[in-house]
């Protein structure tokens, strides 16, 4: 059963609610050290091994564990309770960062110190990141789910600005230590929001998932679930052109426009200006406009400002154009994480977040190399209108992929369905278990209905089944067989508890098909292999 799409909130209107408003504060105040680290760890390299391979390690060190442990951690964030889960990430990011600032202001950090510390940060930020955003839609109502997104992506962004900034004048005054202090103590303030709240979400009566296991059912999801599939093409398309803008920015403003540190940050600053402008009146836009009506404005509204980066003679038409660049990539982000957001349900959101980060990082790093690549040959120029024109391509590409299509349907959490009445006992590590439904489908009705088991193949599989087929029987035509593989008893319980409420529609849409007495049987069989005769010398 499709929801009514609900009429955006305000902006502003997340930030009324107690919670949100103490986290988004913590988040401010937490980014804006991130970002002072990233300078600080550049600057103290630079010092240290003054080489620009060792200085581009830094920025490695920062972003490469995203690709490595996004996936991880947002099966880690679904297994256990969120909560406890930050609180842990927080004490270890408020001691990697404090060692590093005894060490620094005792002089003990040398160039691999450096970086490995600075790679430790790194694991910390990958580990919460999907944890933190799997956590927004727990604290605000579904119609102020895209203001929240938007105001989160405003603190990224101003402190984007602000950090590097704060930075200089920091390591200017009392060197980079003061740096790595300030950004261990704004860990402080995510800690001091997460310790008293308490998360009343409910939680599964059935044991926890492995870890493994975990990360599979995460993948077989995102696999199986078309909603989730547009958002992750739709990301590498955008962020794919979008890279550029990062990669080639300070190499512009320093050797193109011979700016300094200062046209730098005026630069950096109006990019961030534009972010909040646009963001304050996304909500606006999401009433008068589709996802996908954004998705153009952003693709066209980047290539005007890419345009601009890439030949406007000085420094203040350059920030004009990174305003446009800046509401551009917000309105992207936000709409993105959104679309993300609402694609899926509350037991898998932590893992298919983190595959939407690692979709927009990989995006990041890749477009990145590629167009860094492109100017090597060439010059920073070609290169922009080369990522102008793959985006516009990219766009024509995935057009048809219509993220509203996706938006509409319900993917809260349904009533379980009642566990199967049992003769005996069934360990819950039993398996595999093998489950069949017997359908009578009249013959007009045979197309509609394997039409409509197509999306009862999508439902089984992205729930956990890892086999699936249809079967007609040839002794009677009217009769159609379902049959589907758990690997064990205790997933198929969980598939029961995983049902969304657009699940529970798609099964009743494929049962009005059904013309037999009572609804379609149902059998539940569980394998009973009998053990192998042991040879002789096996009991040796």
């Amino acid at each position: 059963m499709a929801a009514a799409e609900p009429i955006q909130a305000g902006a502003l209107a997340p930030l009324r609610r107690p919670v949100f408003r103490a986290l988004w504060i913590a988040i401010f105040i937490s980014s804006l050290g991130t970002w002072m680290h990233e300078v600080g760890a550049g600057w103290l390299m630079s010092s240290l091994a003054p080489d620009p391979f060792m200085v581009a390690l830094v920025q490695s060190a920062v972003v490469l564990p995203g690709f490595f442990l996004a996936l991880p951690a947002g099966a880690l964030a679904d297994m256990v309770d969120r909560r406890i889960y930050l609180i842990v990430v927080m004490c270890w990011q408020i001691t990697v960062a404090g060692t590093l600032a005894v060490m620094t202001a005792l002089g003990l950090v040398d160039s691999r110190t450096l970086l490995a510390l600075t790679f430790a940060m790194g694991m910390g930020t990958a580990m919460m990141m999907p944890a933190f955003s799997a956590v927004i839609p727990d604290l605000v109502p579904r119609r102020e789910l895209t203001a929240a997104l938007t105001l989160n992506s405003i603190a990224m962004n101003t402190t984007r600005a602000l950090g590097p900034a704060l930075a200089g004048v920091l390591i200017a005054i009392a060197g980079p230590a003061v740096v790595f202090a300030f950004n261990s103590v704004s860990f402080l303030a995510l800690l001091a929001v997460l310790i008293p709240w308490r998360n009343t979400q409910p939680r599964s009566t059935l044991p926890g998932e492995r870890f493994f296991g975990a990360i599979r059912t995460g993948l077989r999801f995102a696999a199986q679930s078309p909603a989730l599939k547009v958002v992750l093409v739709r990301t590498l398309a955008f962020f794919g052109m979008g890279s550029v803008l990062w990669a080639f920015l300070p190499l512009i403003v320093r050797e193109q426009l011979g700016g300094g540190p200062q046209a730098y940050g005026l630069v950096l600053g109006s990019a961030g200006a534009g972010a909040v402008i646009g963001g304050l009146n996304l909500p606006r836009l999401r009433n008068r406009f589709s996802g996908d009506q954004i998705m153009t404005y952003a693709t066209f509204t980047l290539v005007t400002g890419l345009i601009g980066l890439a030949f406007l003679p000085t420094i203040p038409l350059v920030a004009l154009a990174m305003v446009l660049a800046g509401s551009a990539w917000i309105a992207a982000v936000s709409t993105l994480q959104v679309a993300a957001q609402l694609a899926l349900p509350a037991w898998v959101r932590a893992r298919g977040l983190a595959i939407f980060l690692t979709c927009f990082m990989g995006a990041m790093a890749l477009g990145a190399a590629l167009w860094g690549r492109v100017a090597s040959l060439t010059d920073i120029p070609t290169a922009i209108v080369g990522a102008c024109v793959f985006g516009i391509l990219a766009w024509l590409a995935t057009a048809r992929l219509r993220i509203e299509r996706h938006d509409e349907h319900d993917r809260s959490l349904a009533v379980p369905v009642p566990v199967p009445e049992l003769e005996v006992p069934v360990a819950h590590e039993r398996g595999p278990v093998m489950v069949e439904v017997t359908y009578t489908i009249p013959p007009g009705s045979v197309a509609a209905f394997q039409r409509a088991m197509r999306d009862v193949r999508r439902m089984r599989l992205r729930n956990g089944a890892v086999n699936w087929n249809l079967f007609q029987d040839t002794a009677d035509s009217r009769r159609w067989t379902e049959v589907f593989i758990d690997d064990t008893w205790l997933s198929h319980l969980r598939q029961h508890h995983r049902l969304t409420v657009e699940d529970r529609a798609i099964k009743a849409h494929a049962d009005t098909f059904h013309v037999g007495d009572g609804p379609p049987h149902v059998r539940h069989m569980i394998a009973r292999n009998p053990r192998k005769r042991r040879r002789r010398w096996q009991w040796l």
